[in-house]
């Protein structure tokens, strides 16, 4: 299976910026789509951005502007670097892997996702 770390969460202020990193470890063969969610007390969890694999991005309209998806593939690790912050995006943040990785001799799905990373954005 394929394990996913995230980390770069914190309390700041509005306006201040972060970066969420997320580390993928495992047999992985390829991967499809990368994603970042997040979930706000009471709400539902929402997308806030996605990359494929031939590094089409798609982002939510409300972090349009403010936050950026991109990728170390040499580290397998995702980031979410995150711009002019607002007490709205306070929320547990997770991140979202799918492909293909490799078990004994064949290959299978994973659909993974992080722990949660808490951000917190005070005004």
């Amino acid at each position: 299976q394929v394990q996913l770390v995230e980390s770069g969460g914190g309390l700041v202020q509005a306006g201040e910026s972060l970066r969420l990193s997320c580390s993928a470890s495992g047999r992985i063969f390829s991967i499809s789509n990368m994603a970042w969610y997040r979930q706000a007390p009471g709400s539902q969890r929402e997308l806030v951005a996605s990359l494929t694999n031939d590094d089409s991005t798609n982002y939510a309209d409300f972090v349009k502007g403010r936050f950026a998806i991109s990728r170390d593939n040499a580290k397998n690790t995702l980031y979410l670097q995150m711009n002019n912050l607002k007490p709205e995006d306070t929320a547990v943040y997770y991140c979202n892997l799918r492909g293909i990785y490799r078990s004994g001799w064949s290959r299978k799905e994973f659909d993974s996702w992080g722990q949660g990373a808490q951000v917190t954005v005070s005004s």
